[in-house]
């Protein structure tokens, strides 16, 4: 059975920086493509970031374009997602998901429907 465990959560200032993890069981992350997913008060979940199996493709939404990093500790078998230059629109639950049948990352990657096995979600906010 695959389980996702998100932590590193936090109330940050604007401009802060944290580091998210997403630990693994009930399968090995480097065999499949992973996503990170947030999703604000009041509006539906975006996709953020997904990397491929293995040195995959990344790709990262306009929105945290250069500033986010996703990453990989397959010794760990943790996905990181490292978020530098926060601002306060970067508040929200943050998850993320994987598919057994997803080695990489689809057109349309950043849709909610094409990943099966999610975690439980990390709050990040940003506030002064």
């Amino acid at each position: 059975q695959v389980q996702l465990v998100e932590s590193g959560g936090d109330l940050v200032q604007p401009g802060g920086s944290l580091r998210l993890s997403c630990d693994a069981s009930g399968l090995t992350l480097d065999y499949y493509a992973v996503t990170w997913f947030r999703q604000a008060p009041g509006k539906e979940r975006e996709g953020i970031s997904c990397k491929g199996r293995g040195d995959g493709s990344m790709f990262y939404a306009d929105s945290v374009e250069g500033r986010f990093t996703i990453s990989r500790d397959n010794f760990k078998n943790t996905v990181y997602l490292q978020m530098n230059s926060l601002t306060a629109e970067d508040t929200a639950v943050y998850y993320c998901a994987v598919d057994t049948d997803r080695r990489r990352c689809p057109t349309g990657w950043g849709t909610s429907k094409y990943w099966r096995s999610w975690g439980q979600g990390t709050q990040v906010t940003v506030s002064s």
